[in-house]
């Protein structure tokens, strides 16, 4: 599914509920382990954007920062790898009572717990331009 401008288009609906007065952002999920795009060949999955937090992630979040002129951060990227880090370290502090930790219910909360979280965060317009 790579290449077929998936991201180019949810930045272009982006476009178009920001042009009608709603406060948007965006959140890239990929299925890939690694937990950022730093280390992955670019032959493999393009070339990658740095954020201002120095994360290097999808190009896709680079389009999403241009059409939107908003700022994206680390948290704006999910990874399987950053899902599974977190489930895991969640583990470790005993966040989960000594239960068996499984893919549901606790991976697929992780994911929603985060998608709510970020979807909070207001975003900073990145050139400040006046639509």
């Amino acid at each position: 599914m790579s290449g077929l401008g998936k991201g180019v288009t949810a930045s272009s609906v982006g476009v178009i509920l920001k042009a009608c007065g709603l406060r948007v952002t965006s959140i890239k999920i990929d299925p890939y382990l690694n937990t950022d795009a730093g280390t992955m060949s670019p032959f493999e999955h393009d070339e990658v954007f740095v954020l201002d937090d120095g994360v290097r992630v999808d190009l896709d979040l680079g389009n999403y920062e241009r059409f939107l002129d908003i700022k994206l951060t680390r948290d704006n990227n999910i990874t399987t790898g950053k899902i599974t880090q977190a489930v895991i370290d969640a583990e470790r502090r005993g966040d989960y009572l000594g239960k068996t930790v499984q893919v549901v219910p606790h991976v697929t909360d992780a994911i929603q717990d985060w998608i709510h979280r970020v979807a909070q965060v207001p975003v900073e317009c990145r050139w400040n331009v006046k639509p």
